[in-house]
């Protein structure tokens, strides 16, 4: 089932930065939406939520369950924000606030959004924690987000988004600020709610490792428009443009990267050759 469907989506910010896209998000499936830095994949999901600057001009389509979303009015917004389209962002420092602790992050949410007295809030925050593996969830409702490792803070910012389950996660590279190991941990979660919480993820990142280990569909960005889209494995075994197979082979091990680099070699052992043969 489609939970949110772009069509022909453009953005100018005083030139255009996203050129006529679209894309659909399945529930229970992560869409990824890989690209170089100002490809216009982090500005799509912006767009989603409303969350673009001021001068920004948009055009085409933005459907969350038949419900247009571009043009939509402020107040109309924020009861979308959080509620039905839930975003987690690149730094788990800048979305959680420094001086709240993190229970009251999580309970003054849902009591806005869901309209639950205290102790029920406090009871779903506790669940919460324990659905994104944040240790001693009861105790660390008490804590403040500097007292947390950074793939902990991650996990508590995915149960922010989570706290009024939302049809709909945009997650903003959500793992580039972590290191690898808590990178594949993080990855593995958001895999999970995917499939067990039914929800539609658009994953926006750079890095197509990351989109190797979890998403379902990858479609490629650059300059604003999509070259490429298919499903993973697709697209990992046979890149069909040129920008893909450039940013496949930037991977590690990448069999790409391997036959660029035995042709290279080719390359500059043929001139050599003829230098022997002219003497």
């Amino acid at each position: 089932m489609t939970a949110l469907s772009i069509r022909d989506l453009t953005i100018d910010i005083g030139r255009p930065l996203v050129r006529g896209i679209s894309l659909d998000l399945e529930a229970g499936r992560i869409q990824g939406l890989a690209g170089e830095s100002g490809s216009g994949k982090t500005l799509t999901s912006l767009a989603v939520l409303g969350l673009l600057p001021r001068q920004a001009r948009t055009g085409g389509s933005i459907t969350l369950s038949g419900t247009e979303l571009i043009g939509m009015r402020r107040r109309q917004l924020n009861r979308v924000r959080g509620k039905r389209v839930a975003m987690v962002f690149q730094d788990p420092s800048a979305s959680l606030h420094p001086q709240l602790p993190v229970g009251r992050q999580l309970t003054d949410h849902m009591r806005v959004h869901l309209n639950l007295k205290k102790d029920a809030a406090k009871a779903r925050a506790i669940e919460l924690l324990e659905i994104v593996q944040v240790p001693n969830p009861a105790e660390a409702l008490k804590r403040y987000p500097h007292q947390f490792s950074g793939g902990q803070r991650q996990r508590i910012a995915i149960a922010c988004a989570l706290a009024c389950d939302p049809e709909v996660l945009l997650a903003d590279e959500p793992t580039t600020a972590l290191d690898v190991t808590v990178q594949a941990g993080i990855l593995r979660l958001l895999r999970d709610l995917a499939i067990e919480r039914n929800l539609a993820v658009l994953l926006v990142t750079h890095d197509l490792g990351v989109m190797s280990a979890i998403a379902d569909d990858v479609a490629v960005m650059k300059n604003g428009e999509i070259v490429e889209r298919a499903d993973r494995e697709t697209l990992f075994l046979s890149p069909q443009h040129e920008y893909t197979r450039t940013l496949l082979a930037a991977l590690p091990g990448s069999k790409i990267a391997e036959a660029d680099a035995e042709h290279q070699e080719v390359a500059v052992e043929t001139p050599r050759e003829e230098e022997a043969t002219d003497e």
